[in-house]
C-alpha cells in the first residue's frame, strides 16, 4: 500500500458481492465464482456499479475459490481467480481504481484442532495468490477470517508469493473474539509483526456492534486499519439485513474520529450503502491516532503486555536436567506439556523454550514441540535456540506473536537470526556477547547491547520489541561482575530505552542455597530496570520477590496482582508436591495418553458405564461449561473432546473384551444442506457429540433432501441436525425437514448456523437451534439421554 499522509482522505471500499449476486438470481448452491468464467460481463456490472458509487477498491469474486472449496465446480482454480481479476480490471482499467484479490477462508480447521496441516493452507492459499498477481491485481485482501493460524498461512503465501501489498481483515463476535477465540489485540500484534500492510474488521455484525472492536483494534496497532460492516444483522425469513443505507450511514459516523483510513461494507450493503457512505466521507481526513508503544507477545488468546515484572518460565530446557534430556531423546512429549502446564499454574506468563541437545533433530524437534505446546496451553513462547534452522521452523508454525532467544554482537549471528525475527513478527533477545566472550565492564555490555539494538532496528525491528540480556555470571566465581551486570541494566534502560531480560538462576550456580541467592538477586536485578526475569516458577519465593517487587516499585498500580495472590489468605505453596493427575485434569488440559492411563486404572475399581456416566460426561461437562462462560475457547473446548475419545475408546475396548455390546447413547444423523459448502460448524458439532457417547452419522456437505431422508429411514434417527452458512441454501434446510415430515420420520430435528436464528428455526420446522457445539450436546441429551 503506498504511504498516506495525513491530508490523504478516506479511502472507499465496496460492497457486498454475495448481496449484488443474489439479487441478480444466483442460484441455490450454485458456486459464486463460476460466474466469473462463464457470465463475466454480470461480474464486471456489480463491479462498475459500486465503483460508479464512489468506490475506489473492488474485491473480485474469489472468495471461496480456493482449492477445497471449488472442488468439482468444472473449473481449476487458476481459471476461476484469473477470470475474476479480469472481471474485475474490465471495470476498474488500471489507474482508475484498485482491484482486491479477495481471499476467504478455506472451509477447514486447520491442525491441531482440524485435519488440515499448516503448509497445506499455506498452498491452497498460494495457489490463488500466485494466478492472482500475474493477472493484473494490486493488493491481496484476506478477509472474513476467524482462525488467526489460517490468516498466518494465508499472509506468508501472499508475501512469499507475489509483491502486493497484503491486507487482512477478521470477523468477530461481540466478545471481540472470534469462533476460535482470537482477540483482536492478538490479531493486531501478529499481523503488524507478519509485515501486513493494513488490517480491518469485516462481516458478522452491523456497524453499532463492529464500533467498539474497531476502537480496540484501533488502539492495538500502528498499522493502518479498515472497517467493512454488514448492512446489520441478518433477517433469514426476508434474506435481507436490517437497517437501511440511511441508518447505516448514520451508524458509520463515529468511525470517522477513530483514525481508520478505509471504510466499505459488507453483507448486505448494495451501492446505494456505498453510495451514501462516500458522500459521507467527502472532503474530510482521517483523525490522527496515537502511536502504539506497548511491547506485547500473544497466542490467539492470550496477549502478554511486558510491563512490571514479567515471568518467563526456564524449565522447557535440557541444561542440567536429566528427566528433561531423556524426554527429549525418547520424544515424550507427554512430560514436556507437563512441565509448560505446572509453570503456567505457578504463574509464568511466558514459556522459555529450549531443545538443543547432541544426538537429536533440532530444528524437527522445536516444530514438533512447539506444535504440542500449543495444543495444550495458551502462554506465549520464548524459542531459544542458536541454529537459525531450528528457529525457522519454529517461528513458522508458532500461532500468534513469539520472542526468540537468542541473538548477540557478532554480525554473523545478527545477519542469520533478525531476518527470520522480521519476517515472523518475532520480539528479540540479544545478548550482550561477542566473538570475544561476555565483556566484563557493564560499559562494555552496553557497547554489544547498542550494536544489537542498532542492528535490529535496521532490520525493521522496533525498539518496543527488543529486549537486552546483560547476561548473569555466577557470584562464585565472577563475584564482582555481579555488580556489573546490574549496572548494565540500568544503562540499557536509561540510554536505549529498551526492556532487559535476564537468567536469573544462574547468579547461583555452585553455591549451597541457591534459592536464596536467586531471590536476592532477583529482587536487586528488579530495582535495577529488570522487565523479563527468566526463573524456575515453581519456587515459592521467586514469585513472591516478583509479586513484591512489582509492588513496591510501583509497576503493580495498587498492588492490583499482589492483591490477588495474597489478600484472603496466604498463598499455597506453590512448590507444592505434585498430586496424581485425575481424569477431570487430564480431559481439560487436552491429555490423551493421560486420559488413556487414568481410565485404564479407573476400570480396575468401577464399571464402564459408571466410569461414563460418573467421570468421563461430568469432565466434558465441565469443560463446556468454561466454554460457554467465555474461559475457554473452540480449541480448549475441541482439544478436551480429542482426550475424552481417547478415554471412551479404552471403555469401548474393555465392553469388547468382555463380549458385550457396544456403548452408545444413540444415533444422530449430521448434514449440510443441499448447495452449501462450509461445514466446519457441522463438523465441530460432530467431533463433541461423539466425544459425549453418541453414534454420528456424518453425511458431509451439500447433501440433497432426500439422501437425509433415506438414510434417517433406514439408520432409525431419532435427531437429525442440519447445518447451513449461506441465506440462499436456507430453503434447502427447510425443504429437509418438510421432506422429514411428510415421510413421518420419527425425529426430532436442529438447526444450526451463522444466519440462522431462533426464531426462523422454529418457522422452518425445526425442533431446536443450536448456537454451537455445546448446545448441540444439550438438545441430544434432551433428546436420547
Amino acid at each position: 500500500m503506498e504511504k498516506r499522509t495525513g491530508n490523504d482522505g478516506y479511502l472507499i471500499l465496496d460492497g457486498g458481492m454475495g448481496t449484488m449476486l443474489q439479487s441478480a438470481g444466483l442460484a441455490g448452491g450454485q458456486r459464486p465464482e463460476t460466474l466469473s468464467v462463464t457470465e463475466a460481463e454480470k461480474i464486471t456490472a456489480i463491479h462498475r456499479a459500486y465503483l460508479d458509487a464512489g468506490a475506489q477498491v473492488v474485491y473480485t469474486n474469489t472468495f471461496g475459490a480456493n482449492g477445497l472449496k471449488a472442488e468439482g465446480c468444472g473449473y481449476s482454480v487458476q481459471e476461476l481467480v484469473t477470470a475474476s481479476v479480469r472481471a474485475a480490471r474490465a471495470a476498474a482499467p488500471t489507474g482508475s481504481a484498485r482491484v482486491a484479490l479477495d481471499i476467504g477462508p478455506l472451509g477447514e480447521l486447520l491442525e491441531p484442532v482440524g485435519t488440515l496441516s499448516f503448509e497445506e493452507a499455506y498452498e491452497l492459499f498460494a495457489e490463488m495468490v500466485r494466478p492472482g498477481a500475474a493477472a493484473g491485481a494490486d493488493l491481496v485482501v484476506i478477509e472474513t477470517m476467524t482462525d488467526l493460524y489460517e490468516v498466518k498461512a494465508a499472509v506468508l503465501a501472499a508475501k512469499e508469493n507475489c509483491a502486493l501489498p497484503v491486507w487482512v481483515s477478521m470477523t468477530f463476535e461481540e466478545s471481540g473474539r472470534t469462533f476460535t477465540g482470537c482477540s483482536v489485540e492478538a490479531m493486531a500484534a501478529t499481523l503488524e509483526g507478519l509485515g501486513a500492510d493494513a488490517v480491518g474488521i469485516n462481516c458478522s455484525l452491523g456497524p453499532v456492534e463492529i464500533l467498539p472492536i474497531a476502537k480496540r483494534l484501533c488502539a492495538a496497532t500502528n498499522l493502518p486499519v479498515f472497517i467493512k460492516p454488514n448492512a446489520g444483522l441478518p433477517d433469514p425469513e426476508s434474506g435481507s439485513y436490517d437497517i437501511t443505507p440511511e441508518q447505516f450511514c448514520a451508524q458509520m459516523e463515529p468511525y470517522l474520529e477513530l483514525g481508520v483510513f478505509a471504510l466499505g461494507g459488507c453483507c448486505g450493503t448494495t451501492p446505494e450503502y456505498i453510495r451514501r457512505l462516500a458522500a459521507l466521507c467527502g472532503g474530510r481526513v482521517p483523525a490522527a491516532r496515537q502511536p502504539v508503544e506497548a511491547s506485547v507477545v500473544c497466542t490467539p488468546t492470550l496477549v502478554q503486555q511486558v510491563e512490571g515484572l514479567t515471568v518467563v518460565g526456564e524449565r522447557i530446557n535440557p541444561t542440567g536436567k536429566k528427566l528433561f534430556k531423556q524426554a527429549l531423546l525418547d520424544g515424550n512429549m507427554d512430560y514436556i506439556l507437563t512441565q509448560a502446564l505446572s509453570q503456567k499454574e505457578a504463574g509464568a506468563q511466558i514459556l522459555d523454550v529450549n531443545v538443543g541437545l547432541p544426538g537429536i533433530d533440532e530444528p524437527a524437534m522445536m516444530e514438533q514441540v512447539v506444535k504440542s505446546l500449543q495444543t495444550v496451553s495458551d502462554l506465549p513462547l520464548q524459542l531459544d535456540s542458536s541454529d537459525p534452522e531450528a528457529l525457522r521452523r519454529g517461528l513458522r508454525v508458532y500461532n500468534g506473536k513469539p520472542i526468540v532467544n537468542s541473538v548477540n554482537g557478532e554480525q554473523k549471528v545478527l545477519d542469520a537470526v533478525l531476518p527470520l525475527c522480521k519476517k515472523y513478527g518475532a520480539a528479540v533477545v540479544g545478548l550482550t556477547l561477542d566473538g570475544n566472550g561476555i565483556p566484563m565492564k557493564a560499559e562494555q555490555r552496553f557497547a554489544v547491547a547498542e550494536k544489537i539494538v542498532s542492528a535490529c532496528e535496521a532490520a525493521g525491528i522496533p525498539r518496543r520489541d527488543i529486549y537486552i540480556d546483560c547476561l548473569t555470571l555466577t557470584a562464585s566465581a565472577q563475584q564482582k561482575e555481579v555488580a556489573e551486570t546490574l549496572a548494565a541494566i540500568r544503562m540499557v534502560k536509561e540510554r536505549l530505552g529498551v526492556r532487559t531480560v535476564l537468567g536469573v538462576s544462574n547468579i547461583s550456580f555452585g553455591l549451597p542455597n541457591r534459592e536464596l541467592l536467586n531471590h536476592s538477586f532477583l529482587t536487586m536485578a528488579a530495582a535495577a530496570g529488570l522487565d523479563l526475569a527468566i526463573i524456575n516458577p515453581n519456587v515459592t519465593s521467586m514469585m513472591d520477590a516478583v509479586r513484591a517487587a512489582d509492588v513496591l516499585l510501583a509497576r503493580d498500580k495498587k498492588a492490583g496482582r499482589y492483591l490477588v495472590a495474597y489478600a484472603n489468605a496466604a498463598p499455597a505453596p506453590l512448590a507444592a508436591a505434585k498430586r496424581e493427575m485425575t481424569i477431570e485434569d487430564a480431559i481439560y488440559r487436552g491429555f490423551k495418553a493421560e486420559a488413556r492411563q487414568c481410565t485404564q486404572e479407573l476400570l480396575l475399581k468401577m464399571g464402564e458405564l459408571r466410569l461414563v456416566n460418573e467421570r468421563l460426561i461430568p469432565a466434558l461437562d465441565a469443560v463446556g461449561a468454561e466454554f460457554e462462560a467465555g474461559k475457554l475457547f473452540l480449541p480448549q473446548l475441541l482439544q478436551a473432546a480429542s482426550a475424552a475419545q481417547a478415554a471412551f475408546e479404552v471403555v469401548k475396548l474393555s465392553i469388547a473384551s468382555k463380549g458385550r455390546p457396544p456403548v452408545s447413547k444413540g444415533k444422530i444423523l449430521v448434514a449440510t444442506v443441499k448447495g452449501d459448502i462450509h461445514d466446519i460448524g457441522k463438523n465441530i458439532v460432530k467431533v463433541i457429540l461423539e466425544n459425549y457417547g453418541y453414534d454420528v452419522i456424518d453425511l458431509g456437505r451439500d447433501v440433497a433432501a432426500e439422501r437425509v431422508v433415506k438414510t434417517a429411514q433406514e439408520q432409525g434417527i431419532r435427531l437429525v441436525g442440519l447445518s447451513a452458512l449461506m441465506t440462499t441454501t436456507l430453503a434447502s434446510m427447510e425443504q429437509t425437514i418438510r421432506l422429514l415430515r411428510e415421510a413421518a420420520v420419527d425425529c426430532r430435528v436442529f438447526v444450526g448456523g451463522a444466519v440462522l436464528t431462533p426464531g426462523y428455526a422454529k418457522r422452518i420446522g425445526a425442533d431446536y437451534y443450536a448456537k454451537d457445539a455445546k448446545q448441540a450436546v444439550d438438545i441430544a441429551k434432551e433428546v436420547l439421554g
